[in-house]
């Protein structure tokens, strides 16, 4: 017997898994991080590539202390309490863990004080403030360095099930988002390459 449930909230969540994603290029997150000004440009900078490398909640990624910075496997890893204080390890780029631990190290944190000593809304405001000084003219917000993050990752993995895992996702129709917008957006390319005789 088929879950009646399930069937129907699949249905519903098909429109929203067919959605286009917006989402920033990797030159515009670099551009972004560079752009930022002031005595707490490494800070923002810091914060703004950690959001998109990680792909992690504005909220998870302001929780970051320097015991949360670990190894797993020979690469770096986050260790994050996430929605519903559920903990899990999130893939973190080395270079980035060693820049983190390194920020951490020059501002003699404790083990357990916050690298980002900032409330969400002000990392919203670093994160506008930055796109603007980098004149991206995108509506930019923290989560979609998240979105970001996802576009890039199945891009260069083409695996939507691992992406579900990193980004901590109940249902796999939020992940299949991405995979629909980088479907449409080849499917586009193919179908501009399509040449017509002129009459």
């Amino acid at each position: 017997m088929p879950n009646n449930h399930a069937l129907i909230t699949g249905k519903a969540m098909l429109p929203r898994a067919m959605r286009i994603v917006p989402y920033l290029t990797p030159e515009e997150v670099q551009a972004m991080a560079r752009a930022c000004q002031g005595r707490h440009q490494v800070r923002d900078g810091l914060l703004i590539l950690t959001l998109f490398q990680t792909g992690l909640r504005i909220s998870e990624a302001l929780s970051i202390t320097p015991r949360k910075i670990d190894a797993y496997s020979g690469h770096a890893v986050l260790y994050i309490e996430g929605k519903g204080r559920k903990p899990r390890m999130v893939a973190c780029p080395d270079a980035l863990a060693h820049r983190l631990k390194s920020f951490a190290f020059d501002r003699k944190l404790g083990i357990d004080e916050r690298l980002f000593r900032i409330n969400r809304k002000r990392a919203w405001q670093i994160i506008k403030e930055a796109a603007e000084q980098a004149g991206i003219t995108k509506k930019v917000y923290p989560h979609l360095l998240r979105h970001s993050d996802a576009i890039e990752r199945l891009r260069q993995t083409g695996n939507p099930k691992a992406l579900q895992i990193h980004l901590c996702h109940a249902s796999p129709f939020m992940t299949m988002r991405y995979l629909s917008t980088l479907t449409a957006e080849d499917a586009l390319r193919i179908q501009q390459e399509v040449e017509f005789e002129s009459y």
